[in-house]
């Protein structure tokens, strides 16, 4: 792009912003201006995450009361699951 484009595509984006500033200025404006998603109070953050905790806790408990109950019935001692779970983390079945 040589230069004299440049400086046109300069004063047409320049134009348009000196547009958009007489617009914002106007009492009457009746501007669309896009905003974004809606904020979330700090308080409602820290609800999330406490929620979200909470869910994570109740799957880690179900997931421990489902292995124990495998674990007894079928006989396998904790050692044996455990050795059985870093084999399996090891060859990249697990995360």
């Amino acid at each position: 792009m040589d230069e004299r484009e440049k400086l046109r595509k300069f004063r047409e984006l320049d134009d348009a912003f000196s547009d958009a500033l007489r617009e914002l200025e106007r009492p009457d404006s009746a501007l669309d201006i896009p905003t974004g998603p809606p904020v979330r109070s700090l308080e409602r953050l820290e609800q999330e995450e406490r929620a979200e905790r909470q869910d994570e806790q109740a799957r880690q408990r179900a997931f421990e009361q489902r292995l124990k109950s495998l674990m007894t019935e079928y006989a396998q001692p904790s050692e044996s699951v455990s050795r059985l779970l870093r084999t399996l983390e090891s060859l990249g079945r697990i995360a």
